[in-house]
């Protein structure tokens, strides 16, 4: 009998995420989330992960809230 049970990765049917340890899109989700992406509402989001991140890493890299040019700091930090 082994003293510890593996956790089960949790999710619900009709989520979509990406495994990025497998590469592929699966529902549910099967792989832990430190491996994964989403969820997403549909299988063909899922499958654009990838390319949704680096989208919005680009859109946060130009944002001028998060620029090391702009004196007065992120907004909201109370700075």
């Amino acid at each position: 009998m082994a003293l510890f049970k593996r956790k089960r990765a949790t999710g619900k049917p009709g989520e979509w995420y990406y495994c990025l340890e497998h590469r592929k899109v699966e529902e549910g989700p099967d792989c832990p989330a430190v491996n994964r992406l989403g969820p997403y509402p549909t299988a063909a989001e899922a499958a654009r992960a990838i390319e949704i991140a680096e989208e919005r890493n680009e859109e946060w890299e130009h944002d001028p809230r998060w620029s090391e040019e702009n004196d007065s700091g992120p907004r909201g930090t109370g700075s």
